[in-house]
């Protein structure tokens, strides 16, 4: 007989309003906590530096993280000009000074550099790995390391307001793999300046927003009163931007079961406009669909010669 699992068999999404000075997984233990969750984990690291959007997955919606991983990113962040340190942000120690202070001017002319696919070299201060080790330990234990550069993609970029000469507050909207640091360690540099990260928020991850969000402090009232569920949202929410495939009680069955099923010719059409180029965890994922009954996502797959073949089953209690 297998050894029961622990804690409650619950799925579905919590957008957590994270607060700074909390690692990402400290939030996830804390959510699990609440929820009494067999299993937790969370869609993009963010700093403990920063605040805001951390989706955090419980149960079956731990199977659609990956999706989110690639979704775009929305980012609030302010730049303290005149210091740059060590991490780029402002918990590292100075490594350079300047009494220099760029115009918005100047600023803004600079940005276009930064939009659209570049190539970006990840902080020595970042959970990239090199040789088996992540490379802010090695930067911690005082060694520098040759990091490779990587593509990423801006979509926006935008210098949203300007507090002074010392402090400038930017808006950017990003694909996977884009440090917010390592942008403004270029952006100073390509300015002839110095700075660091003085403030940093998340504002969105796909389609979850601040709108939506919940706060720690909330959730453990709703928690204490087992309200908590009230702020889960449905593991297919991740999916919003993947064909959605309405199927019947039969069809239903047969993929719980993991088995494929047969597609009329005028459901394959239908969804082939909905189709795009897309690799998720290196895998391809250009037809990729989420077959949902009665609303609820049964299994995610792919749709080819006809038929829909699952990848991933969801086991979602009623």
């Amino acid at each position: 007989m297998g050894r029961r699992k622990k804690g409650e068999d619950v799925s579905g999404w919590v957008v957590l309003d994270k607060p700074d000075d909390m690692t990402s997984t400290q939030a996830v233990s804390a959510i699990r906590r609440i929820f009494n969750a067999q299993k937790a984990g969370h869609a993009g690291t963010l700093d403990p530096l920063a605040s805001g959007i951390l989706p955090i997955a419980l149960g079956e919606a731990t199977k659609t993280v990956p999706w989110l991983m690639e979704a775009r990113k929305t980012y609030l962040f302010t730049i303290k000009w005149g210091v740059s340190t060590d991490t780029q942000d402002r918990e590292g120690k100075s490594i350079a000074e300047s009494a220099f202070r760029p115009t918005a001017e100047a600023i803004r002319a600079a940005l276009p550099a930064f939009i659209g696919e570049i190539e970006q070299i990840p902080p020595q201060f970042s959970a990239v790995k090199v040789d088996g080790e992540r490379a802010y330990d090695l930067a911690r234990a005082g060694e520098t390391v040759e990091l490779e550069p990587r593509k990423v993609t801006v979509y926006e970029a935008e210098l949203a307001e300007t507090e002074g000469e010392d402090l400038a507050t930017f808006r950017f909207r990003s694909g996977k793999g884009f440090y917010i640091r390592a942008l403004v360690r270029d952006l100073a540099a390509k300015l002839g300046a110095e700075g660091h990260v003085w403030r940093l928020r998340r504002t969105a991850v796909g389609p979850f927003t601040e709108a939506e969000s919940v706060t720690l402090d909330e959730l453990q009232l709703l928690g204490q009163k087992d309200a908590a569920s009230e702020r889960l949202k449905p593991v297919e929410t991740a999916l919003d931007d993947i064909p959605a495939l309405a199927i019947n009680g039969e069809d239903a069955f047969k993929l719980r079961q993991g088995r494929p099923i047969v597609l009329l010719p005028h459901v394959v059409e239908t969804l082939k406009p909905q189709f795009r180029d897309r690799f998720i965890g290196g895998v391809d994922a250009s037809r990729a669909a989420v077959a949902l009954y009665e609303g609820k996502a049964v299994a995610l797959g792919d749709v080819r010669a006809g038929r829909f073949e699952p990848s991933r089953v969801f086991n979602i209690a009623d």
